[in-house]
């Protein structure tokens, strides 16, 4: 179950590099984690164009899943309706005007407040009045700072904004939600007290509740409330190391490209800009056709890893716009037009992430559009 995202999959391109993207892998990683918090509604945060992968396909992928899917803000949102989603979607960046409350209420996007200003926005659009008739499930969610000091109402300050929405709009349900800033560090006490925190809130309000994101939803059970917002897990990468996962999530992004080209270097030949490669002894130099401008991290160092034949395989000289070239020397039968995998189903996205010191989700994202999504 492997599609495109962007264009056909008739089409044939001469450069053979792409970002293959295994939709199996995207649901059989909802499937398990849903099934991890039985007592919550997990939620599929597909913002950022599902975090590089392709957000309709995802959506779409999901769509007998996922019950409610999230997104940044009212744009990607839209995109999301035109191209024939259904789902409810949680936008978490919430209004960024007051228009933007009008096109949530006609297009039945759930809001989350993080500020007075916007709760004002809901109670004097033109549509508020209309908001129970129109949006009978619609669900308002406002966002309480616990510690991430970001956006949400301070805890002292919500008492005013649920009292005005309540007196005004009448929603039939509200979510009181909150962001970890540390769940990813699992001997952090920081976790324990933002969940106590929102809870108190919440059942002070007999409110539904959420907190839990991917590092919530993997190693803090206690975390598991009315509602999980699962990013970037759906997608086979994690927040934690994969030896303390309690089951095993499946890369859903490959990155890929081919050999265009060989090269035999001898001793003190170097290679690349800046000669910060020098061989040592005659070797095997592959040219592979991916760049910094294809999302590739140019600052990737010598010892970085690639995939080939079934074979590591470390960059050899800097990253280049279009190009890399790699120390292929031990490698038998190396020929051009040989697959490469940057990483994958093979080499864990985490491991290019520590070689360039960097985080997971950048090198994902980060995937340019010059790059077919299949």
């Amino acid at each position: 179950m492997v599609l495109s995202t962007s264009i056909s999959t008739q089409a044939s391109f001469s450069r053979k590099t792409e970002a293959v993207i295994n939709l199996s892998h995207l649901v059989e990683n909802y499937k398990n984690i849903d099934a991890y918090a039985p007592n919550s509604t997990t939620i599929a945060v597909i913002k950022a164009n599902a975090y590089g992968h392709g957000a309709t396909e995802v959506a779409k992928a999901l769509k007998d899943l996922a019950p409610v899917l999230a997104v940044a803000f009212i744009d990607e949102a839209l995109t999301l309706r035109n191209a024939g989603v259904q789902q409810p979607i949680l936008v978490l960046e919430g209004p960024m005007n007051p228009t933007d409350v009008t096109t949530a209420i006609k297009h039945n996007f759930w809001l989350m407040f993080h500020c007075i200003e916007q709760v004002q926005w809901l109670i004097s659009s033109q549509e508020a009045k209309h908001i129970n008739d129109k949006t009978l499930t619609q669900k308002v969610w406002l966002k309480i700072d616990t510690g991430m000091h970001r956006l949400g109402f301070q805890p002292e300050n919500i008492d005013a904004a649920l009292s005005l929405i309540n007196s005004k709009i009448k929603p039939k349900n509200i979510v009181l939600c909150s962001h970890f800033s540390s769940a990813d560090e699992r001997e952090n006490a920081k976790t324990e007290k933002q969940i106590d925190q929102i809870q108190e809130v919440a059942n002070k309000h007999q409110c539904l509740m959420s907190i839990a994101n991917s590092a919530g939803i993997l190693s803090w059970p206690q975390s598991h409330l009315n509602y999980n917002r699962l990013g970037l897990a759906l997608y086979g990468a994690t927040p934690i190391k994969r030896s303390s996962l309690p089951f095993e999530l499946k890369p859903v992004m490959t990155l890929k490209s081919s050999i265009i080209a060989l090269h035999q270097v001898k001793v003190g030949d170097s290679v690349g800009y800046g000669e910060t490669w020098v061989a040592k002894r005659p070797s095997t130099i592959a040219t592979v056709a991916i760049g910094y401008a294809d999302g590739y991290p140019r600052n990737a160092p010598l010892d970085t890893p690639t995939y080939i034949n079934n074979v590591i395989a470390p960059l050899a000289g800097r990253v280049s716009m279009d190009m890399i070239t790699i120390d292929v020397t031990d490698i038998e039968d190396v020929k051009m037009g040989d697959s490469v995998e940057l990483w994958g189903d093979n080499l864990p996205v985490e491991t290019i992430a520590e070689h360039v010191h960097a985080i997971n989700y950048e090198l994902i994202t980060r995937v340019s559009e010059r790059v077919p999504r299949r």
